[in-house]
């Protein structure tokens, strides 16, 4: 193995030709013509294979179908003297046969018999004749009475006999055997004869189906060899023998002149092949091939790898001064133990460039991790502590970092402030390092000052030797060197030219110190960290900003009312402010309004256009409107909103927005809803029943151009009306159908007080982590008692006015309200005046006892009432004034036909 090699002349050419053909192939693939020219000159291995695959089948089909014929000529014979032998035995020996032949006439008798046997067993003739040969019967009359042509001689002494001759009718088998009398003497002959044509027609039939399937075999043959050619073709690229024994040696050359030693070991241990390389690097000798490989003089480790065949890859492996990485596979695909081909290459000066690969490799890594698991979330103090978990171990034994207090708000960082340690991560927790959540001051003079005056990391490779760093605490400096803290890095943690805090990495279990080169990876570290923690500062400044803006945009406290009893949940989203929103509204007449609201979106823009969807809420039911018509002027304001906000590029119009209105009244017990793109109220009855009312689905808010349908529902007293946004009954998981009747269950089983509805209805809904706002409402209804209502009606005469005030005067006596007596009279009768001059027919007075005493005059006229100032000269125009003076607030309410005028007191 160790000779030297040359490269010859027809080397060259040899693998010359196998690169251009490898070329051509590779530039025009297999043409069909090209491949047959190639199969039929036969000068590659593949054709030749191609040419020996078509005889040999060729050969084999052809002895096939000449066996078949021979065999079809043997069976027709053998069948042919069986059957004539048979028909003319049975003939001969049936019953009447010897008694005719004795007949005067035999050929009466027989004739017909030798025909009916002849058509019968399908011969082609059955003789009867006398022992001169003489015929009695034939298929041919006219042949009756002639000699018989064949053997007769061994019948005539009792054995019968079977010959083929060449008859008149071609060639045949004939059979003749004697009958017999009853005391044996041979009375006559009978020769039954069919020819071979007849009996071998059958099996000659299905000669083409044989050459048939002859043909498809050879057909399949030919593909199958065309195929294995191919694969031939593309295994030895079109090489004819004398070029693949180049091509062979080709290889036996580069596999020698290769720099990476290569070994194939039996599955016995006996060493089948090894190249120059191999023989360098292991130093074995010359006739090492086909010797055991403890024959061979290798170290103990070296033999038993090598005989092992157990499967490694990059064993360092110590061979004299060299260190060798070995590879070692199996030959046989299977895993079984056929053998090994071992690879080996010199890797001394690798290795030792591989311990600085690996700690860059390493940091490289850590960089990476930094840059995926650093700020995963919005949260400053979680970045922190992600900072400091990701350090420790891999860079250092302690992280801290300590931030701003300002910063951990949101805020702009104040130099002057104190930091406050915000994470903390080690390999022990008993370390002498302040700890987390503990307010820091550092000194000018220690590294964390210096790095937050400057802006720079500050490296102290030996703190036992840093009287700056002893200068922040020197009992606790002392006792951090005790425990064996012996080298430190400080880092700002700087956000463009604003410092955020600062990051500490102190070194305990590894002795050797910080060196320069850590150093800059720390800066890059934590200059990464920092962009995270900068963002999550100013998302938790917008956050705040947004959260601060949306509740004082919410209602803080309920208003006072009597008609129901309400209770309520407003549930933020995880993350972002939302813009669900909700409301409780009195109303005239002692009615109150349930409002809530959903602005698409998250973000201060949101809460913004929540805000003003209130506040237009609340101006407009101050005009005490059906909730549809509400609705409607709601949906006329977004889209104005919509229209101004689009020509501003840098303001978002309103994406989208729902809301449900709702106006219950204690004295009729009824509430008129109305929806605008919202989930549908829920109402559970006073016997537990859990519905949910069919109020019209109206478009969200800002389409314009479709009216709002309001339905109106009895409301039984102790019923409860929930209200909702959508992030109560939708989430990720599964759509509204399923939440609505999740949300059905939980009212199902919930308490009768609205406190106790919200409790049940919010834990059971509320998933882990929402991902939108959550409103909700519960209110019972109250109904107010009949005794605490009165209704006149007033005839269109002035002089009923004085009736109405004595009707008032009996009914405050009644109430106990005599000292509101002068007052209300004066109010009625201002207004029952004028809905006497100014209105029409029918006119009613009701008033209602309640939080307030409120009166009420109806009239059918739509005509609006308003308060003016009179002049000295002015008769009239002073009613609706004093109304105003009197009363703590008056209004008007339009109905379907007419108007009512209201006024409220204060009860004493």
């Amino acid at each position: 193995m160790g000779r030297s090699r040359t490269r010859s002349p027809q080397r060259s050419g040899a693998a010359a030709s196998v690169r251009r053909r490898r070329q051509e192939s590779g530039r025009s693939g297999w043409h069909p013509m090209a491949g047959l020219r190639s199969v039929l000159s036969g000068r590659s291995v593949a054709g030749q294979v191609f040419v020996l695959l078509l005889v040999m089948v060729l050969l084999l089909v052809v002895a096939a179908v000449v066996a078949l014929v021979l065999q079809v000529q043997r069976d027709s014979t053998r069948e042919a003297r069986s059957r004539s032998l048979a028909v003319a035995e049975a003939f001969a020996n049936a019953p009447g046969t010897a008694e005719a032949l004795e007949s005067p006439d035999p050929t009466a008798v027989l004739q017909p018999r030798a025909e009916a046997a002849r058509k019968r067993s399908h011969v082609d003739f059955v003789v009867v004749m006398n022992t001169d040969g003489i015929r009695f019967t034939h298929p041919k009359p006219d042949r009756i009475g002639q000699k018989f042509v064949g053997t007769i001689e061994p019948a005539l002494a009792g054995e019968p006999v079977v010959e083929e001759i060449e008859g008149t009718i071609g060639q045949l088998v004939q059979a003749v055997v004697p009958v017999e009398d009853a005391d044996g003497t041979v009375v006559g002959l009978v020769s039954a004869g069919i020819t071979t044509e007849h009996v071998g027609g059958a099996a000659e039939d299905q000669l083409p189906l044989v050459l048939g399937a002859a043909l498809a075999a050879l057909a399949l043959a030919t593909c199958g060899a065309a195929l294995i050619r191919r694969r031939l073709m593309r295994q030895t690229h079109g090489l004819g023998p004398h070029e693949m024994t180049r091509m062979y040696e080709h290889h036996d050359a580069v596999l020698h002149a290769v720099r990476e030693g290569v070994l194939i070991v039996e599955g016995d241990g006996t060493l089948l092949l090894a190249n120059d390389e191999a023989h360098r690097l292991f130093s074995l000798p010359d006739d090492a091939e086909g010797r055991h490989v403890r024959d061979l003089g290798l170290d103990p480790a070296t033999t038993e790898l090598l005989s092992s065949g157990r499967v490694v890859t990059d064993e360092v492996l110590p061979v004299g001064d060299r260190l060798l990485a070995v590879n070692q596979r199996a030959t046989d695909p299977s895993g079984g133990h056929g053998g090994s081909v071992i690879t080996v290459r010199d890797s001394t000066e690798l290795r030792a460039l591989s311990g600085r690969a690996e700690e860059s490799r390493e940091r490289l890594n850590m960089l990476y991790d930094a840059g995926v698991g650093i700020g995963t979330s919005l949260d400053v103090t979680r970045t922190a502590q992600e900072l400091s978990d990701l350090a420790v171990p891999r860079f250092a034994d302690f992280a801290t970092v300590d931030l701003f207090e300002s910063v951990l708000a949101g805020g702009h960082p104040d130099a002057a402030a104190a930091l406050r340690r915000t994470a903390r991560t080690g390999v022990t927790d008993d370390a002498p390092l302040y700890a987390t959540e503990q307010q820091i001051r550092f000194v000018a003079s220690s590294p964390q000052g210096r790095s937050l005056a400057t802006g720079r990391a500050v490296l102290e490779p030996r703190l036992d030797e840093a009287p700056g760093w002893q200068a922040q605490d020197v009992e606790r400096s002392a006792q951090v060197v005790e425990y064996g803290v012996h080298s430190l890095i400080t880092v700002p943690l700087r956000a463009g030219a604003t410092v955020l805090g600062v990051v500490s990495f102190w070194r305990f279990r590894k002795p050797d110190p910080f060196d320069e080169e850590e150093l800059a990876l720390a800066e890059e570290l934590v200059a990464r960290a920092a962009v995270s923690i900068d963002n999550a500062r100013r998302y938790t400044r917008e956050h705040s900003m947004a959260v601060t803006l949306q509740r004082s945009l919410l209602p803080r406290t309920l208003p006072e009312q009597n008609a129901l009893d309400i209770a309520y949940r407003y549930l933020p989203a995880q993350a972002g402010v939302g813009g669900d929103w909700f409301d409780v509204l009195p109303l005239s007449g002692a009615r109150v309004a349930l409002v809530v609201g959903d602005v698409v979106g998250h973000g201060l823009h949101a809460a913004a256009t929540m805000g003003r969807l209130r506040t237009a809420v609340h101006n407009f039911s101050a005009l005490d409107l059906p909730p549809g018509e509400l609705l409607a002027l709601l949906d006329e304001l977004v889209g104005r909103i919509d229209q101004d906000e689009a020509q501003d590029e840098h303001v978002a119009p309103v994406i989208g927005a729902t809301c449900l209105y709702a106006v219950y009244d204690p004295v009729s017990r009824r509430c008129g809803v109305a929806r605008a793109g919202h989930p549908p109220p829920a109402l559970v009855r006073p016997d537990g029943r859990v519905e949910f009312p069919d109020v019209p689905a109206g478009p969200p808010l800002g389409l314009g151009g479709l009216p709002f349908e309001s339905a109106e529902l009895e409301l039984p007293e102790g019923s409860r009306l929930v209200l909702y946004t959508d992030g109560l009954v939708e989430d990720r998981e599964h759509d509204i159908d399923v939440g609505l009747e999740q949300l059905r269950e939980a009212l199902a089983r919930a308490g009768d007080s609205p406190e106790e509805t919200c409790r049940v209805v919010v834990e059971s809904r509320r998933p882990s982590r929402a991902a939108d706002d959550i409103a909700l409402i519960v209110a019972r209804t109250r109904a107010l008692a009949p005794d605490r209502v009165a209704e006149w009606p007033v005839p269109s005469d002035p002089a009923a006015v004085g009736e109405v005030r004595a009707e008032v005067t009996r009914k405050l006596t009644e109430w106990g309200l005599e000292e509101l007596t002068f007052s209300t009279e004066l109010i009625l009768s201002e207004l029952v005046t004028n809905a006497m001059r100014h209105g029409a027919a029918p006119i009613r007075v009701r008033m209602l006892y309640e939080r307030h005493l409120i009166c009420e005059v109806y009239d059918s006229s739509s005509t609006s009432p308003h308060l003016r100032y009179a002049t000295m000269t002015d008769e009239g125009g002073r009613g609706l004034f004093l109304v105003a003076q009197m009363a703590e607030r008056w209004g008007t309410r339009y109905l379907a036909a007419g108007k009512v005028i209201w006024a409220e007191q204060n009860l004493p």
